[in-house]
């Protein structure tokens, strides 16, 4: 049946990068985020490609969350076509605009240093997208509150409820036709009991759910702050900085807050601790409007207690600092951004310690690092790596194994098939043994570049 609703996988099928899910009915199609490619080159190669599907056939676009690799290529989509709205929540519409318009400014700084100093293979290089490009993005973006149905498209509907990840990550439960048919998308699912945000929202039944496994192999350390506060100490005493690369939605507030709660709690000492991102700061900003978001243990956030970084010059004059301090800088898996240029500095110094806090995807430096590569290509250089590397997964804002189940357990009427997707093949295949173990439900790998029916029989 040509009017047979489906969905197809252009994204985060085997990977955990370039969110996108195409969902079609009744002649109408609607996309399930809209991210950039990040980390290996073949993967960041398919930014440059023409999409595969029509931007401007498409009705709208429903978000998730803010983060790059979920919404980095709305200003691609608009650039080639897409006139339609873009579905998000109030928080998700305030990062936005600050993520998307740093994005463009990076490509076109990135662009100006290759063509700059001639280490780009094209001539001259340009960016993916523009400023420009991202102001048009922002201004098809419509915001939708927590809980409340909403339209779509003809035919079709969404809700929203929170899931923990950032400030702002929903779940996306898009309604199909008058029965309704019910597809469900975790998008990034965060975690029960962590500071900062409310936990992630049940979701009472679906049809078909497309489930993220990020996490889904491994189960994270119970006591990050425990770790956190042992790799300081260990940090203090090796004498050189302590270096965390840091996304700056979510993990750079977490830290922040965690880091405080430890000095005053008298766990760690009172140490120097530098955010060196002007877009964190501005992030960090946008969490103090939305309290509401809040989970009320975690008592607020503040940045009173810590030196703020804004200027290029300020942030180089950290590079001359003796002493042990920490410098929390973007990005989270050392693809850009103000860390590499700390990381150029002291990665040579074995006196230096790096926090890896979170996910490091195939593909990124903060991957290289973890894997406990002896240089690291930065700016057309190989840096020596002689500083102490660590990673403490605890501090992810993505689910584990175990919480995921945790989550599905939730459903009163489970979902009558599942399809897995945002995680590379190892974590990928483990969720879908353990969900098939623990519920017996239907549930398969998500192929990229797949098209499946949504029809799964009758209710």
């Amino acid at each position: 049946m040509p009017d047979a609703p489906t969905v197809s996988f252009l994204g985060a099928a085997g990977t955990v990068t370039g969110s996108k899910h195409l969902v079609t009915a009744a002649g109408r199609q609607v996309l399930l985020d809209c991210g950039l490619f990040q980390g290996l080159k073949a993967l960041r190669l398919r930014n440059w490609q023409p999409p595969e599907l029509d931007p401007a056939a498409l009705d709208a676009v429903v978000l998730s969350h803010a983060h790059i690799d979920h919404s980095g290529y709305l200003p691609l989509l608009v650039r080639r076509g897409f006139r339609g709205p873009v579905h998000c929540t109030p928080p998700t519409a305030d990062l936005l605009r600050i993520l998307l318009l740093d994005a463009a400014h990076l490509q076109e700084e990135e662009a100006e240093v290759a063509n700059r100093y001639g280490y780009s293979k094209h001539h001259p290089a340009l960016p993916l997208f523009t400023t420009a490009d991202a102001e048009a993005a922002l201004a098809r973006v419509e915001t939708r509150p927590f809980g409340t149905p909403f339209p779509v498209s003809n035919g079709m509907s969404a809700l929203f409820r929170r899931a923990g990840h950032i400030l702002g990550a929903a779940t996306v439960e898009l309604r199909l036709g008058a029965r309704p048919l019910r597809l469900v998308f975790s998008g990034d699912l965060g975690r029960p009991h962590r500071p900062i945000l409310r936990d992630p929202e049940p979701v009472p039944e679906a049809d078909v759910l497309l489930v993220e496994s990020t996490y889904g192999d491994r189960v994270h350390a119970p006591d990050p702050e425990g770790e956190l506060a042992r790799v300081v100490h260990e940090a203090i005493a090796r004498g050189g900085a302590l270096l965390v690369p840091a996304f700056a939605v979510g993990r750079a507030q977490e830290l922040l807050w965690l880091l405080r709660t430890l000095e005053d709690a008298g766990r760690i000492p009172r140490v120097p601790v530098f955010l060196d991102s002007p877009m964190a700061i501005s992030v960090t900003e946008v969490y103090a409007r939305h309290p509401g978001e809040h989970d009320a243990a975690s008592g607020g956030l503040s940045l009173v207690s810590h030196h703020l970084v804004r200027t290029p010059q300020e942030s180089k004059a950290l590079n001359d600092r003796s002493g042990f301090l920490i410098v929390i800088a973007g990005s989270g898996m050392a693809t850009g951004g103000r860390i590499l240029h700390h990381l150029k500095r002291r990665l040579p110094d074995d006196r230096t310690t790096v926090l890896l806090p979170g996910f490091q995807a195939a593909g990124t430096r903060g991957r290289s690092l973890q894997d406990g590569a002896h240089t690291l290509r930065m700016h057309g250089q190989d840096v020596p790596v002689r500083a102490r590397v660590v990673t403490l997964d605890g501090l992810s804002a993505h689910a584990d194994r175990d919480e995921i189940l945790a989550w599905l357990a939730g459903f009163a009427r489970p979902p009558r098939r599942v399809h897995v997707v945002h995680g590379e093949p190892a974590a990928a295949a483990s969720l879908t043994a353990a969900v098939r173990a623990r519920f017996g439900w239907t549930v398969v790998v998500a192929e990229d570049g797949q098209m499946v029916p949504l029809q799964v029989g009758e209710a």
